[in-house]
């Protein structure tokens, strides 16, 4: 086991985020930059590894949105810095940036929190509604949810949280 800490990125929504504020987030899947995504992007430097795991948190928070439909239609995404023997191996495909974070993730753990910002509720919404059908393979639906990407998420301090969370709830 290592004390080196590894930026992870934690798909989440809005209830979520309350819930790490209050009892941290719980173990599960997380994305980071895996052997696999260095070798699937191997002209990629650090920073465009990162933003590739940091992107795919951020289209599972869609996932998450799906499956909870009380959820303000926004995604967020918890940038968390733990130490590497916190994370399981990644699940070894070329180019997944998958891995299992084996333990809870305190808020003192939290380099930064991003959400959407109000402009990007509709598309969104209409990306969640249409999640499914993407990952079984409809393109038009996979038109759907790509166009979310053209939202960036806004960027918060883990020290407005609070802030955050009476703005989007």
């Amino acid at each position: 086991m290592t004390d080196d800490l590894v930026r992870a990125y934690v798909p989440a929504t809005v209830p979520m985020l309350t819930r790490l504020r209050d009892e941290g987030l719980p173990a599960g899947a997380v994305h980071a930059v895996t052997p696999g995504l260095r070798e699937w992007y191997a002209e990629g430097d650090e920073e465009e590894l990162e933003y590739v795991a940091f992107t795919r948190a951020a289209q599972d928070a869609l996932r998450l949105l799906h499956d909870d439909p009380s959820a303000p239609r926004r995604r967020a995404v918890v940038s968390v810095d733990v130490p590497a023997g916190a994370l399981g191996r990644p699940d070894g495909e070329l180019g997944s940036s998958v891995v299992h974070l084996s333990r809870p993730v305190p808020l003192e753990a939290v380099a930064a929190l991003h959400v959407d910002g109000a402009e990007a509720t509709a598309d969104v919404t209409a990306a969640v509604a249409v999640v499914d059908r993407a990952l079984a393979g409809d393109e038009d639906a996979q038109f759907t949810v790509d166009g979310v990407e053209d939202h960036e998420l806004e960027w918060y301090d883990p020290s407005e949280l609070d802030l955050l969370l009476r703005t989007v709830s």
